[in-house]
Formats: C-alpha cells, sequence, structure tokens
C-alpha cells in the first residue's frame, strides 16, 4: 500500500489503493467506474525543486504515482522547450489585426518517438517495471503503438499492439524494430479496439484503459507544470488537435491540482481543439449543440464517421470521449475547429521555410486551428496562445514527401 499517492475514483469517491491494487481489479473501482485520478501526499511548495531528472517529466518525480527512482524508464521526454513563434504573431497581427503571443510546445523533440505520446508511455513502462508487469496491450492508431513499444521493451515487457488495417507502414516497421508484437485488424479502429479487449479477456492480459487512464492522465498533466516553469502562468488559449482527447483531461487535473495545493488564483486555459475535415465526429456534434443552444444532454449527442483522412493517429471516427471532453471546452469558453485536409502540406511548407524543420500532419492540424481561430474572431487582444502540436514528420515520412514536393 503506497504512503505516496492514492488512486480516487471520479464517480463514487473510493479509494482505490495504488497501482497494484487497481490493476490487481482491473482497473475499475467497486462501482464499475474505470476512471481514477491520484492525489498525492507531497509538498506542493517544492514542485519545480526538481532534481535528478532535469530533462524529463520525473523532475516531478514526487508528484508521480511511482515509489522508486530506480524504476524511472526515460528517454528524456517531458519536459521539453516551450519556443515563442513570432512569425505566427506577425501572422495574426497582420492578417487579423490580433496582438497575441504565440508559444509552441516542441514534443517532436521527446526522446522517445518524437511524439506527445511518450511522457505516457514513459510513466507507463516504468509503473510496469515497478509493479511487475510482464504483458501489455492497446489498441491505437499509431502513435501511442509506437512510443509505447519503444518504452515497453525498455523495461522488459512484453507489448501486443492491435492496429486498424489502414495502419502506416512506417509504423508498423518501427513497432516490430523493438521486437514487440504488431496485430493488424482487418477492419477499422473500432475493430482494432475490440481485438484487444478480446485479447485481454482471453490471454488476461493488463490493457490500456484508454483516454481516461490514469496512466496517460497522471503523466501528461505535468504539461500544466510545464507551463507554468517556462511561461511563469497558464497560457490564456491552448490548442490541440484531437482524436480522443487526453491532452485536455491531463491538463484539466494538472490545472485543477494547482488551484487546490499551489495558487487558487491560476485560470485553466481556453480550449480550442481541432480536427480535420476529413474526420471530425466531434466538430460536428459541437456545431449541433451550438446551433440547438446545448439541451440537456447535447454532450452525449455525437456522430459516428467513417474516416477519410491519410493521418491514421487522427482517425477516430467514433469520439467516446467527446461526453467528457466536450463540456470542458464549453467550461472554459473554447470552442472546436474543423481545418482542410488538404491544406496541411502547403502550411507545412511555409512553417518549414520559417523553422527549418517540417512538422508532421496531426501537428499540423494545430497550428492550421489557430489560422482558423483567428479567421473565426476566436482569439483575443493580448492573450497568450499555446500550441501543442504532436509530433515531427519521421512518424509520417508520406507526409515529408507531400510537404517536399510543394512548390
Amino acid at each position: 500500500m503506497s504512503n505516496k499517492y492514492r488512486l480516487i475514483c471520479t464517480a463514487c469517491g473510493a479509494d482505490c489503493g495504488d497501482f497494484s491494487d487497481w490493476f490487481a481489479h482491473d482497473q475499475k473501482c467497486s462501482c464499475g467506474c474505470q476512471r481514477a485520478e491520484a492525489v498525492y501526499n507531497a509538498d506542493y511548495g517544492k514542485l519545480f525543486d526538481g532534481e535528478g531528472f532535469e530533462d524529463s517529466l520525473f523532475r516531478y518525480f514526487d508528484f508521480l504515482p511511482l515509489e522508486d527512482r530506480a524504476n524511472v524508464v526515460s528517454c528524456g521526454e517531458g519536459a521539453e522547450p516551450i519556443e515563442e513563434w513570432d512569425f505566427l504573431e506577425e501572422y495574426a497581427r497582420s492578417k487579423h489585426g490580433i496582438d497575441c503571443k504565440v508559444f509552441v510546445v516542441r514534443n517532436d523533440l521527446n526522446g522517445g518517438s518524437g511524439t506527445f505520446k511518450d511522457i505516457a508511455a514513459a510513466l507507463g513502462a516504468s509503473i510496469f517495471k515497478e509493479k511487475g508487469v510482464r504483458n501489455f496491450c492497446l489498441a491505437s492508431t499509431g502513435n501511442a503503438a509506437t512510443a509505447f513499444s519503444r518504452y515497453c521493451s525498455l523495461a522488459g515487457v512484453t507489448f501486443d499492439v492491435f492496429m486498424p488495417n489502414d495502419v502506416c507502414k512506417d509504423t508498423a516497421d518501427t513497432i516490430r524494430s523493438h521486437g514487440q508484437i504488431l496485430h493488424i485488424s482487418q477492419g477499422g479502429y473500432g475493430a482494432a479496439k475490440k481485438e484487444a479487449a478480446d485479447f485481454h479477456v482471453r490471454e488476461n492480459v493488463l490493457i490500456s484503459a484508454g483516454n481516461i487512464d490514469p496512466i496517460r492522465v497522471e503523466a501528461k498533466r505535468t504539461m500544466a507544470f510545464e507551463f507554468l516553469r517556462q511561461l511563469g502562468k497558464m497560457p490564456d488559449v491552448f490548442f490541440q488537435a484531437v482524436a480522443g482527447g487526453t491532452g485536455p483531461i491531463a491538463l484539466d487535473k494538472g490545472v485543477r491540482e494547482l488551484q487546490k495545493y499551489y495558487d487558487k488564483n491560476i485560470k485553466m486555459p481556453r480550449l480550442i481543439l481541432a480536427q480535420q475535415d476529413t474526420c471530425d465526429p466531434m466538430v460536428r456534434a459541437w456545431e449541433k449543440a451550438t446551433a440547438e443552444n446545448f439541451p440537456k444532454g447535447w454532450e452525449k449527442d455525437y456522430p459516428t464517421v467513417i474516416p477519410q483522412t491519410k493521418i491514421s493517429i487522427l482517425s477516430a471516427g467514433t469520439p467516446g470521449m467527446y461526453p467528457v471532453v466536450a463540456p470542458m471546452v464549453r467550461a472554459t469558453k473554447g470552442g472546436f475547429v474543423r481545418v482542410q485536409e488538404s491544406e496541411l502540406a502547403s502550411l507545412a511548407k511555409k512553417i518549414q521555410e520559417r523553422t527549418g524543420v517540417i512538422f508532421g500532419p496531426a501537428s499540423m492540424v494545430c497550428f492550421a486551428g489557430f489560422r482558423q481561430a483567428l479567421a473565426q474572431n476566436m482569439i483575443h487582444q493580448g492573450e497568450t496562445i499555446l500550441l501543442n502540436i504532436g509530433e515531427g514528420s519521421e512518424r509520417a515520412r508520406w507526409f515529408a514527401k507531400e510537404v517536399e514536393d510543394c512548390k
């Protein structure tokens, strides 16, 4: 039984113990709820005193659900630089008359797989190592699969990953290069999730609890700490491309934690979440709710779409986390925006000309979302904007070629 943290059920408030207990009870509270949040026995006055792991999320070791530093599995992730991009500020000023500060979280510099998923995979592998977990499985459209294949390999954990039939070849090759086991479904992401769930039951293998998995949330909520450490405050607006929505869920948890234990005056950023027009179920649901003035039960009214996108990591046609994420967006007075997938390569070319870097397509959905929000008057004078970009182009070589071919 851990003296460092407890997992508390978000539905009934029950104490679910530590991760040993959580895994032993199939990652559920006795009430049946699969969502739990960690509460720490820690001095938040020492939040930024991190030592020994200054270049990763483990600088916050005292505020993570891990007992022994010897179990840390890290490739240098979660403490990437937050850069101010003045050319995006100039774009906002010259094109829309908006003076704002624009910062970019460089998740492409994460040391594991160069994606935002590395943070969760690093904490997950460390917990598995500490708790003696030898086998793990999940369903993924790409980035989580790549990240967990790397970190599980480092932790000596056998990893079975189930992916849809449109899996990117580069992703498949990377997973296999780490010695992990890839199962390619005959169907889409929904079919892959069912196959993973069946495998979990049949083989008694630990499975990811998805976007509300406390491993993912507890890891990713450290971005709130990083925003405060590097910027000195929370941004006014937070942008991210979404398929599921762990990022906003985790940011919300991190901000609530800071408000309660560190500084009650810290504000949750306004959430503006972007999807491409070729797979945009959350945007469609939001537009319907807005048009109907958010009637009772609006958050449970969302469509399932057949993805037509080439961005496999943003190809979730059934937005199961919409009922969790959308109320957060509304509470912050934010919104969802739709961007054109056909325009992403040309935008990436323009950004490459200014930065020397080609970013991946999911990152470009975030950048395009910023431009779309400006066009829709969703950004105000004097605001601090933060773009949480997803990945670098090495995760999608097909996109890098499209960018290079742009005139």
